[in-house]
């Protein structure tokens, strides 16, 4: 089983997330929109794929229990079968599994305490 297949998404805290999105959008050409830019491409099969980059209000509790200003999401395949034996590895597992028409989100901790969003997706929603 492949574990994580590419990076999903980096989200950070910032003072003021418009004028962030802003400032990338004029002086990167970040195409932003409500949560940020997302980037497109394809992976090794084809497969049109995203990655999104996104930057949340400083008192955001989204990243809790983690206490870090970042959060990183990455792509799985098996997002049911990846936790089960991450679990059984020892790794913390967080909440429950989310289900959205986008895909399937799961949550752990890494070993600094960082919170790590686990991505199943379904590219094809956001087109």
């Amino acid at each position: 089983m492949k574990r994580v297949t590419g990076i999903g998404g980096l989200f950070f805290k910032t003072k003021d997330p418009n004028a962030t999105k802003e400032w990338y959008k004029n002086h990167l050409g970040f195409n932003t929109d409500d949560w940020g830019c997302t980037f497109w491409w394809k992976d090794e099969n084809g497969n049109k794929c995203s990655t999104q980059w996104s930057p949340f209000v400083q008192d955001t509790n989204y990243y809790e229990p983690s206490k870090k200003d970042f959060m990183f999401n990455y792509r799985v395949e098996n997002l049911v079968e990846l936790l089960k034996v991450l679990k059984t590895e020892g790794v913390e597992v967080i909440g429950d599994i989310q289900e959205f028409e986008y895909g399937k989100f799961g949550y752990i901790m890494d070993n600094d305490g960082n919170k790590i969003e686990l991505w199943e997706p379904v590219d094809s929603a956001f087109e």
